[in-house]
């Protein structure tokens, strides 16, 4: 049964960080892999995880960036060879958008024999010009979503043999600018533009923890997705001029990030801390197929303030943002996910 979309009174909130909410809780003998995870809040998130004692997979699709990024954490090239024991990182190749890449990657982590106890399907991109993948895909729903969706699926015999896996899928509060257009997701019969592939392929994040969750649970897998922040200084913003961040709110006079929670501008350590929670709290188990927004599960919005939601540029006041009705709507779930197998030609299994 689908958890319900309300808050739950976790006791955490917007100011709280990844090292806060893990506290306490030992992660040895676990495997976590996290995409994106040499950068950003994926880089947060993933030295939290190994603080904890988890073994973490870094798909990395540039392997000389991401060992520099974690260099100082008990870091290895996997195709060196294997580190066994608690707390290390392992690098290995991977390119969200490249098919190949992805089926590559599954096959060398399977072939370990490891069971996935953790997928935090963190990397992304957003608002950047039309790109296409080798398919045609447009780049946001296929890095953003399709790559998430095929890894996940070629990840699922590691997921089961883990007897009790969270899926996470990092999506945003952006998924108000776009609902999934599922006759069209590639822009090929439609002007684009950036921010409403972005919106799309973040409200895609959120439908896949949907009907994921709805599939997983008999095999103990749950899946959430969740609102990180908004957080400046990360590799998400480089399709963002000064200006445009000055326009967001998210910078000030003297272009240095603006800090304040309460409003959803947060640093890469509490940005991080929701992801965190949803993957590792043992506050939710049990439950699943929600979206959930300053370690806490987020409310169902009503009409009313998704009209007042989409008049706002970034983030304002301290209550929870919540989410869409259209983004968890189960049936849309379903539809998507069809939709994503026939795209990518990858079924669970």
């Amino acid at each position: 049964m689908q958890t319900k979309q309300e808050p739950i009174g976790s006791g955490f909130g917007a100011a709280s960080t990844a090292a806060e909410v893990i506290r306490g809780i030992d992660l040895s003998g676990k495997t976590a892999i996290v995409t994106g995870g040499y950068a950003g809040i994926g880089l947060e998130t993933v030295r939290v995880l190994a603080d904890a004692g988890a073994t973490v997979f870094v798909p990395a699709r540039d392997k000389v960036k991401a060992a520099a990024a974690l260099q100082g954490m008990k870091s290895v090239d996997l195709q060196a060879g294997e580190r066994r024991g608690s707390g290390a990182v392992l690098l290995q190749e991977m390119d969200l958008i490249d098919p190949a890449s992805i089926d590559a990657f599954a096959k060398t982590f399977l072939a370990t024999g490891r069971p996935l106890h953790l997928l935090i399907n963190n990397a992304g991109v957003m608002a950047n010009p039309l790109t296409r993948d080798a398919r045609g895909y447009e780049s946001q729903f296929a890095t953003n979503h399709l790559g998430h969706f095929q890894l996940t699926a070629r990840l699922w015999p590691a997921l089961i043999r883990a007897g009790g896996a969270r899926v996470v899928a990092v999506s945003s509060w952006g998924h108000r600018f776009a609902p999934v257009d599922l006759d069209d997701p590639n822009f090929l019969h439609r002007p684009y533009d950036p921010w409403l592939a972005y919106g799309q392929s973040k409200t895609a994040n959120i439908l896949f923890a949907v009907k994921l969750d709805e599939i997983g649970q008999a095999a103990g897998i749950r899946a959430f997705s969740l609102h990180p922040g908004s957080i400046v200084g990360t590799d998400l913003a480089r399709y963002m001029s000064v200006e445009d961040l000055r326009k967001a709110g998210v910078l000030d006079e003297q272009d240095r990030p603006i800090l304040d929670p309460s409003r959803g501008l947060k640093s890469i350590a509490q940005g991080a801390a929701t992801s965190v929670w949803c993957a590792t709290s043992p506050q939710l188990d049990g439950e699943g197929g929600v979206y959930c927004e300053n370690s806490d599960i987020a409310p169902l919005i009503t009409p009313e303030q998704e009209t007042e939601a989409l008049k706002l540029s970034r983030p304002r006041g301290s209550k929870p943002l919540g989410v869409f009705r259209y983004a968890v709507d189960p049936v849309i779930a379903g539809r998507l996910w069809k939709l994503s197998e026939e795209l990518t030609g990858v079924k669970l299994g």
